[in-house]
């Protein structure tokens, strides 16, 4: 008899004190348990505990439950932190991301999932992985030896490949259309509620109580996020100029990066015939998450988006250029905008500091790389006092950690990526997977352009934004796999 069956027996049980007993221990357990709860930690995160709970079994029932909270932990509270430790602080991106690769493991092992998926691109996201660990451990000659200090280094690099591995989870779970669907439909929501959520916290900042903003995201304080006035961001880190965006994503240009990634995914969805919802919600959102990323200030991520739009509008979509020519000149022309423009303008002629700042560090990491060339130095820091690990920019980051043998095997993932993409386009155009395929792509090229100036896709402190990328980099293989399996058999024979 198993403990179900024996569980369901006692609460079934003809002798109704028996069935009365078992309910009273059960109540009882609960009660102590929440009771303990509320005593610790305050009835706000007791609730929070509780829910996280229900969800958890939700999660192991259903994979695309776990998508959903790993997207909506991304979008929503990438920096959030159990209020407890075990040897570590566990981070609710830790437990999602957990709980999805124990379900696909549990598919494998029960056999509902016994046919992977291989790619042309498995074979070099295996290298990257393994070139990574290889810097990882070549770099623990200069690591110091404080215990401490290298538990939080093993768990963070540890977690980044957990994000990078999830390309393989991805690609073997998306295997039809209308589970591709509801992925991209949970990303859009959570990107559009962050940007809700930054707009009304901008608005509320700048226009009634700076004081009230600070003490809604100072209320975060107790699940890991940073308090107090430094919650709000400006130009410069200076009061006295322009406010910037955040939402719940602490940095402006993390909000940025996430909103440059999601507009360029969903963008296409307003040139077909179905597209993921519809358009008298579809064309809102889309402008709350355009005003936000505008309200960021974040000049890479903006440059990003524009560089996807515009190579949509060259290759596929025509009607994007009216959407770019309009924006462009709304933003030249409204007063509101000016502040925006006079930014772009700075950076552009290298006036702000921010932009000399970055000069000076793309200098540094020149010379960090030409000393270490090959693996790099690892990810816990320079082993020289003149040099350190640190630049604004992706692939510069990627040399210095990983080296010249990392930064390639990266490069060759993308290259595999874009030559099957130029090879599938006259497959994908007319099918029903035609604006998913497009619109992940141009995601893609958003963040890498956007690397040229951040480096949120590739750092131990944005677990968050790792695993965006290679969810997105997972999601547009699928989608290039779907689409040659439907060229082969004609419809998507996958279950979903």
């Amino acid at each position: 008899m198993t403990s179900q069956e024996w569980l369901l027996r006692v609460f079934a049980s003809r002798y109704r004190w028996l069935s009365a007993l078992a309910a009273i221990v059960l109540c009882a357990v609960l009660a102590i348990g929440v009771g303990f709860l509320l005593s610790e930690v305050g009835p706000l995160l007791a609730g929070a505990g509780v829910v996280a709970l229900f969800m958890g079994i939700w999660m192991l029932q259903d994979i695309e439950v776990a998508y959903v909270s790993v997207i909506g932990v991304v979008c929503l509270l990438p920096f959030a932190s159990f209020p407890f430790d075990l040897g570590f602080t566990p981070t609710f991106l830790d437990a999602a991301l957990g709980i999805l690769f124990l379900v696909w493991l549990l598919q494998i092992a029960g056999g509902t999932d016994d046919n992977p998926v291989t790619t042309p691109l498995g074979g070099p996201v295996l290298a990257f992985i393994l070139v990574a660990v290889g810097a990882f451990v070549f770099g623990l000659r200069h690591v110091p030896l404080a215990l401490g200090f290298l538990q939080t280094y093993l768990r963070r690099f540890a977690e980044m490949m957990l994000s990078v591995a999830l390309f393989f989870v991805v690609v073997n779970t998306v295997r039809s259309e209308e589970r591709l669907r509801r992925v991209l439909l949970a990303l859009l929501v959570g990107s559009f509620v962050s940007a809700l959520l930054g707009v009304a916290l901008y608005i509320v900042a700048d226009q009634i109580s700076r004081d009230l903003v600070i003490q809604a995201l100072s209320a975060l304080g107790r699940i890991g996020y940073p308090t107090g006035p430094g919650v709000l961001r400006y130009i410069r880190e200076n009061p006295e100029l322009p406010l910037r965006a955040t939402s719940t994503s602490v940095d402006p240009n993390v909000l940025g990066s996430l909103l440059n990634v999601s507009l360029a995914i969903t963008l296409p969805q307003l040139f077909v015939q179905r597209p993921l919802m519809r358009r008298r919600y579809l064309i809102p959102m889309l402008g709350v998450m355009a005003i936000c990323l505008g309200l960021t200030m974040s000049r890479g991520s903006m440059v990003g988006l524009g560089a996807a739009l515009v190579i949509m509008a060259t290759l596929r979509y025509r009607k994007i250029w009216i959407l770019l020519g309009g924006a462009l000149v709304l933003m030249l022309l409204l007063p509101q905008t000016q502040a925006l423009v006079s930014h772009f303008l700075e950076g552009f002629m290298v006036e702000d500091l921010a932009t000399q700042m970055r000069m000076g560090e793309y200098r540094d990491a020149l010379k960090l790389i030409r000393r270490y060339p090959v693996l790099g130095v690892g990810f816990a820091g320079s082993p020289d006092v003149d040099t350190y690990i640190g630049v604004a920019n992706l692939y510069l980051l990627m040399a210095e950690t990983v080296g010249l043998v990392g930064l390639t095997s990266f490069l060759v993932v993308i290259g595999t990526l874009l030559v099957r993409f130029w090879r599938t386009r006259e497959l994908a155009e007319g099918t029903e997977l035609e604006a998913y395929w497009w619109g992940l792509h141009a995601g893609l090229v958003g963040a890498l352009m956007g690397g040229v100036f951040d480096h949120y896709f590739f750092n131990l402190d944005f677990h968050h934004s790792v695993t965006l990328f290679w969810l997105v980099v997972g999601l547009a293989t699928a989608a290039t796999e779907l689409i040659h399996r439907q060229s082969t058999h004609g419809s998507s024979i996958e279950p979903s």
